[in-house]
């Protein structure tokens, strides 16, 4: 039986998740008007994983991801202004304008960046509980991935060395269906993604990443357990990406039934009828925080579009490391 969280609680996510759902959709529209250019992908549908985990996790906790990491580095504390910086290549960017979409990174906050490389991730988490598990700290990690980067190397050779070390490193597959453009159930020989860990003896399980509150109370019991007695986990959240694979994918390989069950499905939406349903809001809140979370974007757009550009002297530092 579901957990009975608290009705602030519940407005809180359903904002959090409405945000970034409505930053990345004017992602998307800067990117159609010239503003940025390269590669670039959207999260939109699967912001029900990206918030019931952060719900669980400490400021001191570590997290790692893919190319699909904006909303992830944004729940982690990096500024959205500060993200779009960066994907318009400006100076008050996350790390200057010199990363781009694929690599919003922050020290500050303890986001390890988005990684393009597929599965490049795994190894530095297991590298990052490792440093965890040395100075004996209670800290975890957190390690995105996507389904396909299941078929990596490295993804098979990192979670070799945690289970052999017991690092406190929660591995979450976002099994958005597809690899780019192929169905994930061409590319493997099992029918869930979570049996992965079973050649390493390793703690797994799966979750429905289209409903926010499923996702925290797993997460939230598999990060507690960790805490006290460290040891890693695989973690499979079946979601949905709403749009195609990058700005530039039109995703014609799907049916248009497909594409509707999931949006039948809406994280935000389901959670919005569940708020009304339960009279903890009314359809006009609904609404006027839609206004609200649609005007944030303005003013974070707006506060990048005002950062100045590089100095042409930017492009010589960071280069070697004495």
């Amino acid at each position: 039986m579901a957990k009975k969280h608290k009705s602030d609680f519940l407005i809180s996510i359903y904002k959090e998740m409405l945000f970034y759902r409505r930053f990345e959709e004017q992602v998307n529209k800067a990117y159609q008007k010239g503003k940025f250019s390269g590669f670039c992908h959207l999260h939109i549908g699967q912001e029900a994983v990206c918030v019931g985990v952060q719900r669980t996790l400490r400021p001191t906790d570590y997290m790692i991801s893919g190319y699909r990491s904006h909303t992830q580095g944004m729940a982690k504390g990096v500024p959205p202004e500060q993200v779009l910086g960066e994907l318009f290549g400006k100076a008050g960017g996350v790390v200057g304008g010199k990363g781009g979409s694929m690599h919003v990174i922050s020290k500050e906050f303890r986001f390890l960046g988005g990684h393009g490389i597929v599965a490049g991730q795994c190894p530095i988490a297991a590298g990052a509980a490792f440093k965890i598990r040395y100075f004996k700290e209670d800290d975890v990690v957190i390690c995105y991935l996507g389904d396909a980067a299941t078929c990596q190397g490295a993804f098979h050779e990192a979670l070799n060395m945690a289970g052999v070390w017991d690092l406190p490193v929660l591995y979450i597959i976002e099994n958005n269906q597809y690899g780019m453009g192929t169905d994930i159930r061409r590319v493997t020989s099992i029918d869930h993604l979570w049996k992965r860990a079973l050649a390493y003896d390793m703690d797994h399980g799966d979750v429905d990443g289209m409903d926010v509150l499923a996702v925290y109370e797993k997460v939230d019991d598999i990060v507690k357990k960790m805490r006290k007695d460290p040891k890693p986990y695989l973690l499979e959240a079946n979601t949905y990406r709403y749009r195609g694979h990058s700005v530039s994918d039109p995703a014609t390989y799907r049916t248009k039934e497909e594409v509707k069950k999931f949006h039948d499905r809406d994280p935000i939406q389901q959670l919005g009828e569940q708020l009304v349903k339960e009279k903890t809001a009314t359809e006009a809140d609904l609404k006027d925080w839609d206004k609200e979370a649609r005007a944030q974007v303005k003013e974070a757009e707006k506060k990048a579009d005002d950062m100045p550009i590089p100095e042409i002297s930017a492009a010589y530092e960071h280069v070697l490391a004495e």
